[in-house]
């Protein structure tokens, strides 16, 4: 099974999001059992806590359910992911800087790179926006994750 975990800072609104999403596209295609997906965050401000009620209100709208807990990206997700999906630079070289040898940076791959359909450098972070903010993020990780699927030749 593949393994994949989505990362952002406080882990309540854009990972948890793609989890979500995620989640949402293996079930809808009928292959929940081909990959396990986890979100983090770099930061631990929001440990224990759920995703963000706005994002959780704007996912559910599109049939996504956010219902997981928010964590602090541990070492060990090094070794226990097989694929670490950033939402955004800040992330990217956070999560590097606990791999200083750079053993693991073939796992690390930031969301924007995955986007087939959508042009971004980055998955902006909603907290302090309005609704398109988190609309925005919505249509971002569903572009990426539907293109992660089809590059792990899950999707077609």
């Amino acid at each position: 099974m593949i393994k994949v975990l989505f990362v952002c800072m406080g882990n309540i609104c854009r990972s948890p999001a793609a989890e979500g999403v995620m989640k949402g596209l293996l079930t809808r295609n009928n292959i929940a059992d081909k990959l396990y997906c986890e979100s983090a965050g770099t930061s631990g401000y929001h440990v224990g806590d759920m995703p963000d009620s706005r994002m959780r209100e704007h996912a559910l709208r599109r049939g996504f359910t956010l219902d997981s807990l928010a964590r602090q990206f541990q070492i060990e997700d090094f070794e226990k992911f097989d694929y670490i999906v950033t939402m955004d630079n800040a992330n990217y070289r956070n999560v590097m800087r606990l791999d200083p040898s750079e053993k693991y940076k073939s796992k690390v791959i930031p969301m924007a790179h995955l986007c087939e359909k959508l042009s971004v450098t980055e998955v902006p972070d909603p907290y302090y926006g309005g609704d398109a903010g988190f609309e925005e993020v919505l249509d971002i990780v569903e572009d990426g994750c539907s293109s992660l699927l089809r590059r792990l030749e899950l999707l077609k």
